[in-house]
């Protein structure tokens, strides 16, 4: 029996004791059920071999650049003795190593004092993060994500992820003639179908009210309650310092915008992208955009001061991307190479057609004075 076999048998058997199940449940069991949810099954799920690319698959100056303003954010909290960086999704470990690598290099006080803890659910991934990370090995711990979300462990530094709350089981609802309407998943003849039925929790409403956002008729969208969750385990255990969240979406005006009349879940596989969520059951991702304005108004209630805010090219242009490319083009490398670089890069950087305006960015910062990061800077000036 294969593993979409095996994950498909227990979807059933879950929706057959319910009638039906909400698709946040069958999101969460396709990602993340124990050994069969794509998430928590082995295999490479970044880069040219894998599903999709990420920032980091590009080139390292990206967690080049991260790292300077990490390195920022330090001397913004007066160049602790102890500074902790938290990465909460960390995946092979490829931009907690490109991070370290900078601060060993070019942060040599600032990396003397420094731990980094990996959160990650999938525990096979630990192995290819200490192969990558072994240099740094005195420096590297591993959390559960148990400890992190109970409230066990607490740290002052910054928390950071990379394309994480994209991939938090969602709830989705569509708005009738009748009212606001979930979207269950339910069977016939084995095979799963889409319901609509009553909200299955109040929880639901209370998020569009709070962000003020009305549907209109016939939307459909995507409500991601286990966001402001994850943002209350990320504000309380940190004691000083930042939160850095890096993923694509909008605020709340554009993400609910009435031309995304269907929403914004899609799946990932090999590289190409996929509507239907009810095949490949664990052997897909599942995403949904994230809402940031939910994420800011979130951190103001926990104590979170929004820093900056904005998409990924105007933080790497304000955070030293120039000066990357710059090193780059002064190095040894052949013209060829060169030339390889630089196009890597257009696509971290570029508004239209690559990663530049697709993805955002958000600081957050508690109980730091006086801010001044590396992003604030107005570009070109």
């Amino acid at each position: 029996m294969t593993s979409t076999t095996r994950l498909k048998e227990i979807l059933v058997q879950r929706i057959r004791q319910n009638d039906r199940i909400t698709f946040a449940d069958f999101m969460a069991a396709c990602l993340y059920e124990p050994g069969l949810g794509y998430y928590t099954s082995p295999g490479r799920k970044v880069g040219a071999e894998g599903d999709f690319y990420t920032s980091i698959s590009v080139h390292a100056a990206f967690g080049r650049v991260v790292a300077r303003e990490t390195a920022q954010m330090w001397r913004n909290m007066g160049s602790p003795a102890a500074f902790t960086l938290v990465e909460c999704g960390a995946g092979n470990g490829r931009l907690a190593c490109d991070i370290m690598d900078y601060l060993a290099e070019r942060e040599p006080q600032m990396y003397s004092g420094v731990t980094i803890v990996l959160v990650e659910r999938e525990p096979s991934l630990e192995a290819a993060q200490k192969e990558l990370l072994n240099v740094h090995a005195a420096r590297v711990r591993w959390l559960t994500p148990e400890p992190f979300e109970s409230g066990e462990f607490n740290f002052s530094g910054c928390l950071y992820s990379n394309e994480l709350i994209d991939a938090f089981p969602v709830h989705r609802v569509i708005m009738t003639a009748d009212g606001l309407m979930e979207i269950h998943v339910a069977l016939k003849d084995d095979d799963f179908i889409e319901e609509m039925g009553p909200l299955s929790t109040p929880a639901i409403s209370e998020y569009l009210q709070r962000i003020s956002v009305n549907l209109y008729p016939g939307q459909q969208a995507e409500i991601n309650l286990a966001a402001p969750v994850w943002l209350t385990s990320a504000a309380n255990a940190l004691q000083r310092g930042f939160i850095l969240t890096i993923d694509y979406g909008f605020p709340a005006v554009e993400l609910f915008a009435p031309h995304r009349i269907r929403g914004t879940l899609l799946c990932y596989h090999r590289h190409q992208i996929e509507e239907n969520p009810y095949i490949r059951l664990g052997q897909q991702d599942i995403t949904a955009h994230v809402d940031f304005t939910t994420l800011m108004a979130c951190g103001d209630q926990l104590g979170l001061r929004t820093d900056w805010f904005g998409e990924q090219y105007r933080f790497l242009l304000a955070a030293g991307i120039v000066e990357e490319i710059e090193e780059i083009e002064q190095s040894d490398a052949t013209n060829e190479e060169k030339l390889k670089l630089r196009l890597a890069l257009k696509k971290l950087i570029m508004p239209e057609g690559g990663m530049g305006d697709t993805f955002r960015m958000l600081v957050q910062s508690k109980g730091v004075e006086s801010v001044r990061l590396l992003c604030q800077r107005r570009i070109g000036g």
